[in-house]
């Protein structure tokens, strides 16, 4: 297979080993711990998917500031979309003729069970509707890359991870790189098993991948947050409307639209938030 270019999508909190806060927050000592450990499964992604015959791996990083991969570290046949901000956020590189995206380290959404499991904001979302069916971030992400018609290939994370990933990509393939016990706890599989695995699978995964035509359309997105003052700021976005004490809704004609609505929203909503009370 020739010419195929594949973006890599990679968020943090499904990766090898997390399991709680300070895994992921940057700048605590246990960050740059993971910060290694995210840098192998990423790798461990892009050697699957080169090995099978992908010529080119667009990595971009998701997680928080985006800054976190080691760059150093990383497998010289990717590259590294790295820092803050991008038009499309987590799936920025959708757009430029790629033939299918990975999501590696991904996590449940908020208001499930999983792993650090949320919606882009950490806890002050419970849940998120697209078209009227719950949907995390994975599930928002695919929605937008069949907007350009670009096939989800794979998912890793938690077993939660895993399961929803059938809901929003029913033909990708998963790897479970540890198993939920609570909200900060897991079993967790050793570094070296786990980059087996996502390298098999990653290299499985490339038989799926080729670009169709796109479909556009309109959808909706309601949010519900954990706290009525974030869903009034929100509200005051035009388009968004506030449908109860905790939640918003809001049109778009395309779900790129859709996305760029949604990431104002949650960055208005993080600004409302006032220390420990919310």
């Amino acid at each position: 297979m020739g010419g195929v270019r594949i973006l890599l999508s990679a968020d943090m909190e499904g990766v090898t080993g997390v399991t709680w806060t300070d895994d992921v927050v940057p700048g605590t000592e246990q960050w740059q711990r993971f910060r290694r450990l995210f840098t192998g499964d990423v790798n461990a992604c892009v050697e699957g998917l080169c090995a099978a015959g992908a010529t080119g791996v667009l990595v971009n990083e998701a997680h928080s500031s985006q800054r976190n991969l080691l760059l150093e570290d990383l497998d010289e046949r990717a590259v590294l979309l790295t820092g803050r901000h991008k038009p499309l956020s987590m799936m920025q590189g959708i757009e430029s003729d790629v033939d299918g995206v990975a999501f590696v380290g991904y996590h449940a959404g908020a208001g499930e069970e999983g792993v650090l499991s949320h919606t882009y904001l950490e806890n002050s979302i419970t849940g998120v509707w697209l078209d009227g069916a719950p949907a995390g971030e994975g599930g928002l992400n695919a929605a937008l890359a069949a907007e350009y018609g670009v096939p989800v290939l794979l998912v890793t994370g938690d077993d939660r991870a895993c399961a929803e990933a059938a809901g929003y990509a029913p033909t990708a393939k998963t790897v479970v790189v540890k198993e939920c016990v609570s909200r900060y706890a897991a079993i967790c599989r050793p570094p070296a098993r786990t980059a087996a695995d996502i390298r098999a699978v990653a290299s499985e995964s490339l038989r799926l991948a080729g670009r169709t035509e796109g479909v556009v359309r309109p959808h909706r997105i309601e949010v519900e947050f954990d706290a009525a003052h974030l869903a009034a700021a929100a509200a005051v976005i035009p388009t968004v409307e506030q449908l109860g004490v905790r939640r918003v809704g809001f049109d778009a004609p395309d779900m790129t639209e859709a996305m760029k609505a949604f990431k104002i929203v949650t960055t208005i909503a993080a600004r409302a938030v006032q220390g420990i009370y919310g």
